[in-house]
C-alpha cells in the first residue's frame, strides 16, 4: 500500500497484533518521511500474500465473536518469500503459474509451508502469530494449548514467561538442548547425540505432515519448492523430508539434490511432482511490489 497518514494510523492501531515489528517500522517510515518528504513510500506486508486464503483456512474453532471483535484469525507469514519462489518456480518450468499447484517450504530458523493454487495462497502453516505451525529453530510450532496452563501451574510462570519459552527456548533447540542451528544439530547427531537426531527427525516429520496435508487439500501438486537457509542448504534434510513419498509422486534425485543455494530442479526424472530448490529473494519481491504500487498510483 502507498503510505499516507491513514495507513500509518492503521499500522499504529495494529500494534497489538504485531508488537515486535510495527513500532520500529513506523519509526523508520516517519524518519524517511522527515528526510524525504516528497518521495513516495510503500508498505509491503508479509501477510498480504496469504489474504487469498478462504475462511475455512483462516478461522479458528473458537467463539466466532473473537474474530469479529479482535481480528483473531490465521494470518500467515513469510508471504514475500512464498510469493517470490512460487513465481520463480513457474518461470523455471516455463508454465503459467495459473496452471500450477505448488507447495512452498520456507525452511529457516523460522519455517512455514504454503499451499498455492494458480498463484493464490489457499493455506499456510503459520497462524495468528509466527509461533503456530511446524517445529522451528526456537519456536514450538503447534502444541496442545492445555500444555501452557499445565506448565505455568507447575513452574509458577506468567503468560509472558510461558510465551518466551515457546518462542525462544523451544523448537529443535528445546528438544536437543544443543542449538537452533541445524549445522550444529547435524554435527551433534553424527557424533551420537540422540536428542539432536530426534530434533532433526521431528522437524522433518512435521514438514512432511504439512506437505501431505496440502497434497490432499490441493488434490495433488505439480511442484514442491524448498527455500530459505535450511531449505536451500540442508541436503540431508531435504532428502529426509522427501523420503518414503514415492506413492504420492514425490521422488528426489540424490545426485541432483547434492547442491546448495542454487536455483535448480532436484527431483528424479520419473517423479510426478517436480521438486525445486529456489533461493528466496524477499528484498527483490518487496522492490517489485513497491514499483507496482507507485506506478499504479501515478
Amino acid at each position: 500500500m502507498l503510505i499516507n497518514d491513514e495507513v500509518i494510523k492503521i499500522l499504529e492501531d495494529c500494534i497489538d497484533l504485531a508488537p515486535t515489528h510495527n513500532p520500529p517500522n513506523i519509526l523508520g517510515i516517519k524518519a524517511c518521511q522527515a528526510l524525504m518528504p516528497n518521495t513516495p513510500m510503500v508498505a509491503v506486508f508479509d501477510t498480504a500474500f496469504h489474504h487469498t486464503m478462504p475462511k475455512s483456512s483462516y478461522i479458528y474453532a473458537i467463539p466466532y465473536e473473537y474474530y469479529e471483535k479482535y481480528g483473531i484469525r490465521r494470518y500467515g507469514f513469510h508471504g514475500t518469500s512464498h510469493k517470490y519462489v512460487s513465481e520463480r518456480a513457474a518461470k523455471m518450468l516455463n508454465i503459467d503459474i495459473k496452471d500450477l499447484k505448488i507447495i512452498t517450504c520456507h525452511l529457516g530458523n523460522g519455517a512455514s509451508v504454503s499451499a498455492i493454487d494458480g498463484g493464490r495462497c489457499v493455506d499456510t502453516s503459520m497462524g495468528f502469530t509466527p509461533l503456530e505451525g511446524v517445529v522451528m529453530g526456537t519456536r514450538s510450532g503447534g502444541i496442545d494449548p492445555a500444555i501452557l496452563e499445565y506448565i505455568m501451574t507447575h513452574e509458577n510462570l506468567t503468560i509472558e514467561e510461558m510465551l518466551n519459552i515457546l518462542n525462544k527456548k523451544s523448537g529443535v533447540f528445546g528438544i536437543s538442548g544443543v542449538s537452533s542451528d541445524f549445522r550444529d544439530l547435524e554435527e551433534a547427531a553424527q557424533a551420537g547425540n540422540e536428542r539432536a537426531q530426534l530434533a532433526l527427525d521431528i522437524f522433518a516429520k512435521k514438514i512432511k505432515g504439512f506437505i501431505g496435508s496440502y497434497l490432499a487439500e490441493l488434490d495433488g501438486a505439480d511442484v514442491i519448492v524448498f527455500t530459505a537457509g535450511i531449505g536451500e542448504n540442508a541436503i540431508g534434510m531435504r532428502a529426509k523430508i522427501c523420503s518414503n513419498m514415492e506413492n504420492l509422486g514425490i521422488k528426489l534425485d540424490p545426485e541432483r539434490n547434492n547442491v546448495r543455494g542454487e536455483e535448480t530442479i532436484i527431483s528424479a526424472a520419473d517423479s510426478k511432482v517436480k521438486i525445486l530448490l529456489v533461493p528466496t529473494n524477499e528484498e527483490l519481491m518487496i522492490a517489485r511490489d513497491t514499483v507496482a504500487v507507485i506506478e499504479a498510483a501515478k
